[in-house]
């Protein structure tokens, strides 16, 4: 009889922790935007501060991608390499002024909201101001900008049309789910936040921690009475 007693109170405990885990999200809701980029000789490395922050210095290599992600973790980096020789090849350099290498990568297909067509994917030198920032070097190559109130980056060249950071659902079709979130990755003041992993969230695996305990508790105060 203890033995059954100690098996049922043991799949109760695995009972519930399924029933835990599985009370997670099935599918994460991306965003869609315009995600900022610095280059080296080693790739891209997604920017801690907006490109109106950024003051990059001549010869730089500056990105900027369009695509639906959950964050900084998985967005997806601009599809050509960061060569500021080959990208300045043609505006030699001048006196009171600096080169800043520009990447414009508007995405692919399925990042594009309902309706519009992606640009393809270009590169601009900007010979600017020595103190200009990255926003400024963009806005001499790119033009039309387009930004909320927040100040973030919602178009270059004038792509997409229309949104600005919007939530999109999980479901694997692009569409919107809800407004824009406070200032995800890619804002023009902003720093890049960091994100979680596909694994459970931080709550789901404390419940699991909790429940756990609650069963074994549950298992010693039962074999006390039995004792």
């Amino acid at each position: 009889m203890r033995r059954a007693g100690r098996t049922t109170a043991l799949l109760v405990v695995l009972g519930a922790v399924l029933a835990v885990l599985g009370a997670g999200p099935a599918q994460a809701a991306g965003y869609r935007y315009w995600s900022f980029w610095e280059g080296s000789g080693s790739g891209w490395t997604y920017a801690t501060q907006g490109p109106s922050l950024v003051r990059p210095d001549d010869g730089a290599v500056q990105g900027f991608r369009f695509s639906v992600s959950e964050d900084s973790q998985d967005s997806a980096k601009p599809r050509r390499a960061p060569e500021f020789t080959e990208i300045c090849a043609d505006t030699p350099a001048k006196d009171g002024t600096k080169r800043i290498a520009l990447v414009i990568d508007p995405g692919t297909a399925a990042d594009a909201p309902a309706g519009e067509t992606p640009p393809a994917p270009r590169t601009a030198c900007a010979r600017v101001k020595p103190d200009a920032s990255a926003a400024e070097a963009l806005a001499s190559v790119a033009k039309p900008l387009r930004y909320n109130s927040d100040a973030m980056l919602c178009a270059i060249t004038g792509y997409p049309g229309s949104g600005c950071g919007e939530q999109v659902s999980g479901d694997g079709n692009g569409t919107p789910a809800a407004s824009a979130p406070a200032s995800p990755a890619g804002s023009a003041a902003s720093s890049a936040s960091g994100g979680s992993g596909g694994g459970p969230s931080a709550g789901v695996l404390v419940g699991v921690g909790a429940v756990l305990l609650l069963g074994i508790a549950a298992v010693v105060q039962a074999r006390r009475r039995r004792g």
